[in-house]
Parts: structure tokens; C-alpha cells; sequence
């Protein structure tokens, strides 16, 4: 399989869920506010035997002519936004979510593709809301003809497995998918830098911070021991890491 990152450039964020990009060249994250992390915006497409998956799908940015940054991400590596075949969406935090739809939220992104997300996420977001949720970027697919929304763990085309795990949010899910002898795991947001899996890391904004540090270790054994593929959607330095 190949792998292919579409980071849309390192962040941080604080509190108020607001995301401000940093550039180590000229900004100290010490001016940043209090509380502040910094992390990377990554999408991965993932070409398989059978499909170009898109798994999550950024903030959303868009130019001044409306043309959304995953579209110039995927040109740089020779793709289309048609040539997606599946979307897989762990959750719908903004951050996940702002490149589902086009800038209008009336059509979606990838016009071509499955978008498989979990039923009661969907439900939760649209009731949480603003600050961690916006709504506008997902609601469309409600009424999207090819939306594929699951409620357990599964399994797509006998070779995409998907659990959920909650964790980072109540209903958070997992993606491993094993295709040509090989596995890739996306962990989202209960896995998104390599350092918290190598460590007994717990993070105060997640839902349940000692549950991810558990699944963070759990995994990290089974992906040695399998030899795994771990993608990681907030590493600045470290897209992915293959046993």
C-alpha cells in the first residue's frame, strides 16, 4: 500500500479549540496562550488493491478562490478529488472534519466516494456543537446518497476493519486496514503522535484520558509484534512509523 500524508501545515491550540498556525521559522509557541500544544493537521489518502481511501479530511482552508487546501495537496501527489473512493472518518471534531464538504457545506468534497462514519457521533456533534464540532461541515451528509453511517465495530470490503474505541471522544473510532500482507493502523486522535505511544501518556483534554493511554499501549504492542503501520494525524515530525 502507499501512503501519502496531506499535512496542511503545524498548529496550535489552546482552550478555545481555536487553531492558529505556527511557523517554527519565526514563532515561539512559549507567546503562544497558556495551555497551548502544538500540532500537525494531516489527512493521509491510502492507496490500496481495491481503492484511494481519504482518511479524515483537515480544517478545510480554502484560498480566496474557494479551492480547498486538500485539493492542492492531493494535485502535488498526482490525484483528483474524484479519484477518492471511500472517506473514512474516525470522528468529527473540526479539525477532522472542515475539508467533507466544499467551502459552500452544499456539496461534498469528494463527490465520487463512500463516507463511512460512526451513527452516534454523528448524532452527538450535531448536539455538542460549537466550540469542538461544526456542524455545518458534516451535516450534509445526513442526506448524502453515499453515506454509510455504522454503529458498531465492522468490517468494509473484507479488508477495512473499524472499532470503536471512544476515549478522545465518546465515540471515537479506530481503522485498521490490512491489504497485500500489509497492515496500516490510524489511531485518529486516541493515536496521534508517536511519542504518546511510547510512554504512559494521558491527556487532560481527552474524554477519557486513562482508557486512550490503555489503547495507546495495547496497540502499540499488538502493531510490534504485527508489525504494523502507525499513521499519526498531529505528529509535526513523524507521519507515520512502520515496524
Amino acid at each position: 500500500m502507499k501512503i501519502i500524508p496531506l499535512s496542511e501545515g503545524a498548529f496550535t491550540v489552546d482552550q478555545s479549540k481555536k487553531f492558529i498556525p505556527f511557523y517554527a521559522e519565526k514563532d515561539d509557541l512559549q507567546q503562544r496562550n497558556k495551555g497551548s500544544i502544538l500540532v500537525e493537521i494531516q489527512p493521509f489518502v491510502i492507496i490500496t488493491s481495491k481503492d484511494i481511501l481519504l482518511l479524515d479530511t483537515g480544517l478545510g482552508f480554502a484560498d480566496d478562490e474557494g479551492k480547498l487546501q486538500i485539493y492542492k495537496n492531493l494535485a502535488a501527489n498526482g490525484l483528483n478529488p474524484s479519484d477518492i473512493t471511500k472517506v473514512l472518518l474516525s470522528h468529527l471534531h473540526k479539525d477532522h472534519t472542515g475539508g467533507i464538504a466544499h467551502p459552500n457545506k452544499k456539496i461534498v468534497s469528494f463527490e465520487n466516494a463512500t463516507y463511512y462514519i460512526n451513527k452516534n457521533e454523528f448524532n452527538f456533534g450535531l448536539e455538542k456543537g460549537f466550540p469542538s464540532y461544526h456542524k455545518n461541515d458534516f451535516l450534509l451528509l445526513e442526506k448524502y446518497g453515499k453515506s454509510i453511517f455504522t454503529e458498531r465495530n465492522g468490517i468494509i470490503d473484507d479488508y477495512i476493519h473499524f472499532e470503536v474505541t471512544g476515549a478522545h471522544c465518546p465515540f471515537h473510532q479506530v481503522f485498521k486496514i490490512i491489504d497485500s500482507n500489509e497492515i496500516i493502523f490510524f489511531g485518529g486522535d486516541v493515536a496521534p503522535q508517536l511519542h504518546q505511544m511510547k510512554s504512559k501518556f494521558k491527556a487532560k483534554y481527552d474524554y477519557d484520558g486513562e482508557a486512550a493511554m490503555e489503547l495507546r499501549q495495547k496497540w502499540w504492542k499488538e502493531g510490534e509484534k504485527e508489525k504494523w503501520t502507525f499513521l499519526f494525524y498531529h505528529d509535526i515530525k513523524y507521519p507515520f512509523y512502520k515496524f
